[in-house]
C-alpha cells in the first residue's frame, strides 16, 4: 500500500467533510436543503443504494469531478460493491465520457480501490 496515497485520499474524504461542515455553518438552511434533496436521491428505491452509487462514479468520472470521484467511491465500497461492478460503471462512463474518465479510472478509481478496501 502506497502511504502517500493512502494520505492523500483520506485527506480528500477530511477536506470535503471540513469544507461542507465550514459551508453549512455559513448557510445552515442551503446545505439543510442540499442534503435532504440528496439523502432522497440516493435513498433505496427502483435501484438500489449500490445502483445509485455506481451511476453517481460514472457521472462524476465522466464530470471529472476528483472529489465526487473519491467519495462515490467510496459510496460503491460503503454498499457492497465489489471491484469488477466498480470497473464496468467506470468503463460504461469512459465509453461516454471519453480519455478523461478512463484516465481517472486507471489512476484515481484504482487508489481508492486499493486504499478504501483495507477500511472495509
Amino acid at each position: 500500500m502506497n502511504n502517500e496515497t493512502y494520505t492523500s485520499v483520506e485527506a480528500a474524504l477530511r477536506h470535503y467533510k471540513e469544507g461542507i461542515g465550514a459551508f453549512t455553518q455559513k448557510l445552515p438552511a442551503v446545505a439543510e436543503r442540499f442534503n435532504a434533496f440528496t439523502d432522497a436521491c440516493f435513498a433505496e428505491g427502483a435501484l438500489s443504494k449500490k445502483e445509485k452509487q455506481l451511476i453517481a462514479l460514472g457521472i462524476s468520472l465522466a464530470a471529472q469531478d476528483e472529489y465526487c470521484t473519491i467519495y462515490h467511491t467510496k459510496g460503491c465500497l460503503d454498499e457492497g460493491a465489489s471491484e469488477q461492478e466498480i470497473l464496468e460503471a467506470c468503463a460504461v462512463a469512459a465509453a461516454f465520457g471519453g480519455g478523461a474518465a478512463m484516465s481517472q479510472t486507471v489512476t484515481l478509481v484504482q487508489e481508492c480501490l486499493r486504499e478504501l478496501r483495507t477500511a472495509h
